[in-house]
Order: structure tokens, then sequence, then C-alpha cells
């Protein structure tokens, strides 16, 4: 979709500059998944460093020379910080820039501190395992993910990461609460595609979306007289197309499948209307091309 929307050329030219600018921004979630966990790391690193200083204090508090651990000890954030192949490679892609933009990781580091959440972790006379990534997850899901501050550092750090953040959060949250003691050290890196076929798709979309884009846009005008033409030169338009092109250039997707997936990433991404519009055209659509008998899909369960 960002690379549809993004597309400034026609349907006659070469579309490999384009197809792999699309490669590349999905490469990029990856990078943003793992700066994420770089994050984590460093939050780790400045909980131990928050209490080494606590203790060399000239005027100590009882606190202070005997400062909760909790946090630096917990489990979870030691098997990212300790696992050696993916700190390995958040270096080799040099996505450890924590260390330059400090001031972030101390913004959150406070943040953390002074919440009910630490609190309660901090009190808590039972540990575990269990217990220390249930406070990850939701320090993750109440604290990090949601900062304003962090949220356009991300923005400023690279642009396509900032509508990257809620995929890429749902898909570390995903790690993470699989996450066990004895997991090896690849768990914590996961394929960024589940096979050849899931980027097969990805390309063959854009490419078949992009050389029919003409014949979806009149196809889509004929049954939006109503609307504006404003509203098609949109997200909305783009996405529409999308969804034409799985209707007619993959028939094992059912149209239910297409139009659910569609109206979520519409309600993610466009105006609180777009996804009213976008099933309303697609089911006028779909109507059509079953009383005509064309573009039928194909496949066990299919509808």
């Amino acid at each position: 979709m960002q690379s549809m929307y993004a597309f400034k050329g026609t349907e006659s030219d070469d579309l490999s500059k384009d197809e792999k600018f699309l490669l590349h921004s999905l490469d990029s979630m990856y990078d943003l998944y793992l700066s994420i966990l770089a994050l984590l790391t460093e939050l780790h690193k400045k909980s131990k460093d928050h209490n080494e200083k606590l203790q060399k204090k000239l005027v100590r508090s009882d606190s202070d020379k005997n400062p909760n651990t909790r946090f630096q000890d917990n489990q979870l954030l030691n098997l990212i910080s300790n696992n050696k192949m993916l700190q390995e490679h958040i270096a080799k892609q040099k996505l450890n820039f924590w260390d330059l933009d400090f001031e972030y990781v101390d913004i959150l580091f406070k943040e953390i501190l002074k919440s009910d959440l630490y609190e309660t972790y901090s009190n808590d006379s039972e540990s575990s395992f269990k217990k220390d990534k249930g406070f990850i997850l939701d320090l993750y899901t109440e604290i990090i993910a949601p900062n304003e501050k962090l949220y356009d550092y991300f923005e400023d750090k690279k642009l396509t990461w900032v509508d990257d953040l809620p995929v890429v959060n749902t898909a570390l949250l995903k790690v993470l609460r699989k996450l066990k003691l004895t997991s090896p050290e690849s768990f914590l890196l996961p394929d960024l595609y589940k096979d050849e076929e899931d980027i097969e798709f990805a390309k063959d979309l854009f490419k078949k979306t992009l050389l029919n884009s003409s014949k979806f846009s009149e196809e889509i005008s004929a049954k939006t007289t109503n609307w504006d033409s404003e509203r098609l030169a949109s997200l909305d338009g783009v996405l529409l197309k999308m969804a034409l092109c799985e209707f007619q250039k993959f028939p094992s997707i059912p149209y239910k499948v297409t139009i659910n997936e569609y109206l979520e990433v519409a309600k993610e991404y466009s105006t609180p209307k777009s996804s009213n519009f976008i099933n309303g055209i697609l089911d006028k659509i779909v109507k059509e091309y079953q009383s005509k008998n064309i573009h039928q899909k194909s496949g066990r369960g299919l509808m």
C-alpha cells in the first residue's frame, strides 16, 4: 500500500526500481524490530547504571545502599541482552544507535521508574520468569509503545517506520509472549517472510496492481458515481485497486478474506469513513462478479 501510494510513474514504466523500493521498505520493518530490541537492551543497561550510581553517592539512604534490582535482574531482559546472535545482528545492521540518542532512553527510564506498574513489580516478593515476562509485556504496551517522543523519534529516523510501527509492535509482543528460558538464540530473530511464496505474493500484488491500474480505476469509477474524485485519488483508491487485483488475479484468495483485510487496513491508515466506503464498493463489485459468473474463486472452502 505504501509503495503503491508513493508510485508516481505509469503502467508502461520499468517497475524494477519501484519493486526494489517495495522490498527495501519491507526489509526496513525488520530493522525497526531490531532497533526496539536494542532499545530494551539499553533500558536494561540503564537500570544497572542507575543502581551503581545510587550505591556510589556520597550521601546515601538505606534504599540507595541496597537498591531494588528487580528490573536489572529481569530474566526476559537478560535473555535479550545476553543473546549473542541477536546483539551481533543489531551491531551488523548498525541499529545500536541508542547510546548516541541516549536522551530517549533516559526519558523512557524515568517514565518507567515513576509508574505504578514498576512500583507493583518492584515490591512483589515472588519472582519468576512468567512474572518477569508479564512485566516487560505490560511495560512495552502501556509505557514504551505509546510514548509520543519515541514515536516522533522513529518518524525522524525513518519516515516509513511510523506506518510500520503497529505491525512491528504486534510482531514483537507475539515473539516475546512465546519466548522461554530454553528458547534457542535464533528465536528472537524470526524470518521476515513465512516462506518464498510470501515475498512472491508481495511482488506479484504490487506489479499486477500497477500494470492494471487504469482498468481498475475505470471499474471503480463506474461504481462510485456519487463519490468525489478526491476520495478515489486518495489512499482509498489505492486500497480499492489492490482489492480488485486480489479479486481478479489471485483466484485462491476468497472474496471475504480480501474484503476483511482491506477494511482493517483502511481503519488503521485511512479516514474514519473509509471502511464503510470501501466495504460498499467491494460488496457491489463481488455481487456483480457472482451474477455474471466471472472471476470465480478456486480451492477448498472458498466463497
